[in-house]
C-alpha cells in the first residue's frame, strides 16, 4: 500500500518528535561565559555500529564537549554520518542497524532498554544534508511541526511567541515574516536548510546534530549557516559532519578525524582535538595527510 505525501512527511517529522510527557533531568544553570543555556554532554564509550553482519564503525570512544562545536572529517565512506546518526539512534530506522558500547547524554545511556528512541530525538535533533522542509506545508507549520506531533497543548499565542524565536534564532525571522502562511517550497535552498533548523530547535533539544548542512548551498549561503552554527552553541551542543576542511577550521572548536584503512573495513576515530591543533599541528601523519589534501 503506497502512503500519502502528507503520510509520509508526518512519519519523518515523527522520527525527531518525542512525546511532551516524557522528559529528561533539565540542565544546570550556565555557568560559563558565552553561554545562553547549558547543554549536555555526550560520551561514546567502546561503540560499535553494525548494519547485519557489517562492521560499520569500530571502537568509538569520544567525550563530545557541552556548547561547543565538534567537526568530524575524513574521507567517504569511513563512517563519519553512521557515527552521527547513532547519537540519536536515527540509524535504526535501517533495517538490521545495532549498536554494541554505549552513547551517553549527561550520564544518561540513550541505548538502554527503558529509553524510548523517540525521546532520544526530541533531545538530540537532526538537520540533514539536503534540505528537507515539508513541502505542503507553509514556514509556519513547517516551523511548529516537533510541536504539533508532540502533542503539546500550548495555546496559539504561545505556538506563535515559539515559531517567532525559532526563525529568529535562525536568521530567517525578518525575510519570512510576511509570508508565514505561504508554502516552505517557496524559499531558497539557504533559507529552506535555515527553517530546518528553526524546526529542529523549536522543541528545544539539547543537542543539534548536522549532516553536511552546507553541501547543497552556495558560499554565501554556507558563510550564513556557520555564523548561525557559532551562535547556536551558546543554547546548544553542536556536531557537524563535514568534508570542507575550510568549514571545520572556521565553524569548530574540536575536529575528530575519521579514516578506514581499506574498502571493507569499518571506520575509527584516528584522532580528536581542538581544532587549531588538529589542523597546525596533529599527532597522527594520516591525520596531517587528510587536512593538507595529500588524499581523501
Amino acid at each position: 500500500m503506497t502512503l500519502t505525501k502528507e503520510k509520509k512527511e508526518k512519519e519523518m517529522v515523527d522520527a525527531q518528535a518525542g512525546p511532551a510527557e516524557a522528559t529528561m533531568e533539565p540542565p544546570a544553570d550556565p555557568a560559563r561565559a558565552g553561554v545562553d543555556a547549558q547543554a549536555k554532554r555526550i560520551d561514546a564509550e567502546n561503540l560499535n555500529i553494525y548494519y547485519g553482519e557489517f562492521l560499520a564503525v569500530k571502537d568509538v570512544t569520544v567525550e563530545i564537549q557541552p556548547n561547543k562545536v565538534t567537526a568530524l572529517i575524513g574521507s567517504s565512506g569511513c563512517g563519519k554520518s553512521t557515527f552521527l546518526r547513532s547519537l540519536n539512534r536515527m540509524h535504526e530506522l535501517i533495517d538490521g542497524a545495532r549498536v554494541e558500547g554505549s552513547v551517553l547524554l549527561d550520564g544518561v545511556d540513550i541505548y538502554a532498554p527503558s529509553m524510548d528512541p523517540v525521546l532520544v530525538r526530541q533531545q538530540v535533533g537532526m538537520v540533514f544534508q539536503q534540505p528537507n522542509p515539508f513541502p505542503t506545508m507553509s514556514i509556519y507549520e513547517n516551523t511548529a511541526a516537533g510541536l504539533r506531533l508532540n502533542r503539546r497543548r500550548l495555546k496559539k499565542t504561545e505556538v506563535d511567541g515559539i515559531v517567532e524565536r525559532s526563525l529568529r534564532g535562525a536568521h530567517l525571522w525578518e525575510e519570512v515574516k510576511d509570508r508565514l502562511d505561504k508554502p516552505a517550497g517557496g524559499l531558497s535552498g539557504g533559507q529552506q536548510q535555515r527553517l530546518c533548523i528553526a524546526r529542529a530547535t523549536a522543541i528545544e533539544p539539547e543537542v543539534l546534530l548536522m549532516d553536511e548542512p552546507c553541501s547543497a548551498l552556495d558560499p554565501i549561503a554556507t558563510l550564513a549557516i556557520e555564523d548561525l552554527i557559532n551562535e547556536l552553541k551558546r543554547r546548544f551542543t553542536i556536531v557537524i559532519v563535514t568534508h570542507n576542511m575550510q568549514q571545520a577550521a572556521r565553524a569548530s572548536d574540536f575536529t575528530g578525524f575519521f579514516n578506514i584503512e581499506k574498502s571493507g573495513d569499518p571506520g575509527q576515530l584516528l584522532e580528536i582535538d581542538e581544532t587549531e591543533k588538529i589542523f597546525s599541528n596533529p599527532t597522527l601523519k594520516e591525520t596531517e595527510d587528510y587536512v593538507s589534501g595529500r588524499f581523501g
